[in-house]
């Protein structure tokens, strides 16, 4: 009954589906903070009187303000539109607040286009940074992503996370049928492609650390196996079809092994495959239902959710076996662990005992022991970090659909992707690009 019970669990929360064709996300800021900087990012030079592919001033415009940190100035308003250096004039921005200054300049070598660009402190009156970056035309809009990266880490000390992507689980239903679909597309939405598509449920995604491929689970052949699919070339395999359960896979850091849930041999349990041999360890052998894990950053230790105790709640394990030690006590239900890059987070899913039933994300300091909610939905799901550990992005549902949104880790912006029909759900932040 256990094994049933998570089953109809894993598909009333987390099954999604989508039509054929991928469909670009639509982000929107929810909520930003009373304190975002002003910053001029000036329309970028260029040398030629073709137009060029991609406007990088405005996707860098665009990334820098979907942060909430950051409040772009109206172009219109500007009194002068440097691309060089030497016609920097600090007095012209002073006038306008400005606190930061973009500029930039593009040619073309052949079929390369070079990006080059500065950023200024107008207070100090000083430049900050002086880049160039290197691009063909297919690659030009990840390349403008690449500038908001360097201009974000420029101005916040942080690295940027723009240049990344997302995967995510969608439907749409016709004619009485759903249509599930595997995406993948930019962090801003855009340049969305279908990995798989299929009439029966696929779900929980996860990316390698290298970002090259993906491991999910698909009913396609009315049972639930685990696939690893290469993102360029489409090449796929099945890595584990075993009897009863195969679920919830998630790779170790160094790519090298993959924890995931089995049931092969009674209830379903955390176990760790070996990717290259395929050998199994198992981790857990609770009687309770025990799932949904997640590698510390370091890979020494997997938390995962478990029932043990009459409620689902988060737990911890060594990475080479062990007793398990809990991790989550306030609140009746806690599940869903993903720990921030840095190791010093763990985010979930929390019912609190106020909170009439409503399943938020919150985030958990592993120091401390003090859990944050942040989110006020009725059911948002799925939370993951992005590889900078700034952003959170989650499921949630708007007006009887679900949607995707993010939240920043302090709770004080929050925004909402969507696309035009059909629901979204369990979305995975990719790691950085090597």
């Amino acid at each position: 009954m256990k094994l049933i019970r998570l089953v109809i669990i894993s598909l009333l929360l987390s099954l999604v589906a989508l039509s054929a064709w991928a469909r670009p996300l639509v982000i929107e800021i929810t909520e930003g903070i009373d304190s975002a900087l002003p910053v001029a990012i000036v329309p970028f030079g260029w040398d030629s009187a073709a137009v060029i592919p991609v406007d990088v001033a405005e996707i860098v415009s665009s990334d820098l303000q979907r942060t909430g940190l950051f409040e772009p100035l109206d172009s219109g308003d500007f009194l002068s539109k440097p691309t060089g250096i030497d016609a920097v004039k600090f007095r012209d921005w002073r006038l306008l607040n400005a606190s930061n200054l973009v500029i930039g300049n593009i040619t073309q070598d052949s079929d390369v286009y070079v990006i080059e660009f500065y950023v200024f402190d107008i207070f100090k009156g000083k430049k900050l940074i002086g880049y160039a970056l290197r691009a063909n035309r297919g690659d030009l809009r990840n390349a403008a992503h690449q500038v908001s990266d360097i201009v974000y880490e420029a101005l916040t000390g942080q690295p940027g996370a723009f240049a990344t992507q997302i995967a995510y689980i969608s439907v749409t239903e016709k004619a009485g049928k759903k249509r599930y679909s595997l995406q993948v597309s930019d962090a801003d939405g855009f340049n969305p492609q279908s990995l798989l598509n299929s009439p029966e449920p696929i779900l929980s995604p996860s990316w390698s650390p290298d970002g090259r491929q993906v491991a999910y689970v698909s009913y396609e052949e009315r049972r639930p196996r685990i696939y690893v699919q290469e993102i360029s070339s489409g090449k796929r395999e099945a890595i584990a079809s075993f009897s009863g359960l195969n679920s919830a896979p998630v790779w170790s850091p160094d790519g090298k092994s993959m924890a995931l849930v089995l049931s092969k041999d009674g209830s379903p349990d955390i176990y760790v495959m070996d990717v290259a041999s395929r050998d199994l360890r198992r981790l857990t052998t609770s009687a309770a239902i025990e799932t949904e894990p997640s590698w510390s950053p370091d890979g020494k230790t997997i938390a995962f959710t478990s029932d043990r105790g009459g409620s689902p709640q988060i737990y911890r394990v060594s990475a080479s076996g062990g007793r398990s030690k809990r991790l989550s006590f306030e609140g009746k239900y806690n599940a869903r662990p993903r720990f921030s890059p840095n190791g010093e987070y763990l985010a979930m899913v929390h019912v609190g005992n106020n909170s009439n039933g409503a399943y938020r994300i919150a985030v958990l300091d592993m120091d401390v022991g003090t859990l944050r909610v942040l989110t006020e939905g009725q059911l948002d799901e799925s939370p993951s970090f992005a590889p900078n550990g700034s952003m959170i992005i989650y499921a949630t549902e708007q007006q009887g659909r679900g949607v995707l949104a993010a939240v920043s880790t302090d709770g004080r912006v929050h925004q909402r992707l969507s696309i035009q029909d059909g629901d979204t759900r369990e979305p995975v932040w990719s790691p950085f690009k090597k």
